[in-house]
């Protein structure tokens, strides 16, 4: 489960990569505006932003320490939480359209798929994942292509196994090709 899970939020006591700080301050944006449709959220929302004001301290603070790598490694972090909100965007925009053609509300669609109407917000807002049941209903409600519901995105710990794991292979049939297993 991802640390950065709304329901895992308030247990993190520090953002540890730069990663964790990208999503964590693309997180805060969205419950930014979502709090007003849902209060609850806001404890969340409060947490996240000790946590990133907490990692900025600490590593962006002394600008004569940040390092070349850091640099980098803030700009890869950017990089690919700026794909996966691309992704969730055109996911949104694409059910919402849907929703639209089919007469049916947001809420309708959390009825639909037993969720209560906040709820579907965080799904839709790419707050929390979808479940592989309401991937599944989205694809055969909607004809909704699989590649535009499941995001493409491999966490960090997957990727690294399979690099690894491709360089000791023996077995030359494998084509799956390094590249392809960027998470951007």
């Amino acid at each position: 489960m991802d640390k950065l899970e709304i329901d895992n939020i308030l247990k993190l006591k520090e953002l540890k990569s730069e990663l964790e700080f990208e999503r964590a301050t693309s997180i805060y944006g969205k419950l930014r505006w979502m709090t007003k449709d849902d209060n609850s959220l806001e404890p969340i929302r409060q947490h996240l932003k000790s946590l990133i004001t907490q990692y900025e301290e600490n590593h962006w603070n002394d600008e004569s320490g940040i390092s070349d790598e850091q640099i980098t490694e803030s700009d890869i972090a950017e990089k690919i939480v700026s794909s996966e909100n691309k992704f969730t965007q055109k996911r949104k925009d694409l059910i919402r359209r849907k929703l639209k053609e089919a007469g049916i509300s947001q809420q309708d669609l959390a009825k639909i798929l037993g969720h209560r109407p906040n709820y579907m917000s965080e799904l839709i807002n790419g707050v929390r994942p979808f479940s592989r049941d309401d991937i599944v209903v989205l694809y055969r409600l909607f004809e909704i292509e699989f590649k535009d519901l499941v995001p493409p995105f491999l966490k960090s710990e997957v990727t690294n196994h399979i690099k690894l794991t491709l360089r000791r292979l023996k077995n030359k049939k494998v084509k799956l090709k390094i590249k392809d297993l960027e998470t951007v």
